[in-house]
């Protein structure tokens, strides 16, 4: 997709101000640092539509960013990092839930994983509760320009094995300097729109019919 316009739409303390369930959403889930706003600025070629933060754990909200008036971005808080109290971690967890377990326009969750590293707990902690909901989890495998092309496999096997993935699951290396994956993910995103809006002319149609029904 030619990206011309991407914008941050609401940032979401509570589950209350998320935004209305009329467009298909993607989530993007990671622990702190992992890359998760180079990954959403390189998708949208912006320098900073996704800030980057040199304070792991400082984002608290769930950030809703619209693109293309086609699809939303859902930026998760990061999760993992040591400062952050316990009871920030909760609120943070109770906000993730709401979020992922009522969003009917939730069509994919993709989870942020870091190449050059070994599964971390907090990670498989996150795959685990994901991969209980969604029949699908989408792994990123994040930071693939750090290793050569023979050190990318090696690294993709060793992620699938500490998470334990599924035949139904996905996972790709994404590089925001190289720009590795980025098509392979848009293919995926542009997908869940044609997806979501057959589904959305399907309903359409099912109640123009119910309506000719009616009237005769």
């Amino acid at each position: 997709m030619n990206v011309t316009k991407a914008e941050l739409i609401i940032t979401a303390g509570n589950k209350s101000q998320f935004p209305e369930m009329n467009k298909p959403e993607v989530a993007f889930a990671g622990k702190s640092n992992v890359g998760k706003s180079s990954l959403l600025n390189c998708l949208v070629n912006r320098k900073a539509l996704a800030r980057t933060s040199s304070q792991p754990g400082k984002t608290q909200t769930i950030n809703f960013y619209n693109v293309q008036d086609e699809i939303r971005f859902v930026d998760l808080p990061g999760y993992g990092y040591a400062k952050v109290s316990k009871t920030e971690r909760e609120k943070w967890g109770k906000l993730i839930e709401d979020y992922l377990c009522n969003r009917e326009n939730l069509r994919e969750v993709i989870l942020l994983i870091d190449i050059r590293h070994e599964v971390g707990k907090n990670d498989k902690m996150m795959y685990d509760w994901i991969a209980h909901y969604y029949e699908r989890v989408n792994i990123i495998a994040t930071k693939a320009d750090k290793l050569n092309r023979s050190q990318v496999q090696k690294h993709i096997a060793m992620v699938k094995k500490g998470l334990g993935l599924r035949p139904t699951d996905r996972i790709m290396a994404f590089s925001s300097v190289s720009k590795l994956g980025k098509d392979e993910i848009w293919s995926m995103l542009d997908g869940v729109i044609v997806d979501y809006n057959n589904e959305q002319a399907e309903v359409l149609e099912e109640v123009s019919s119910e309506g000719n029904i009616s009237e005769d």
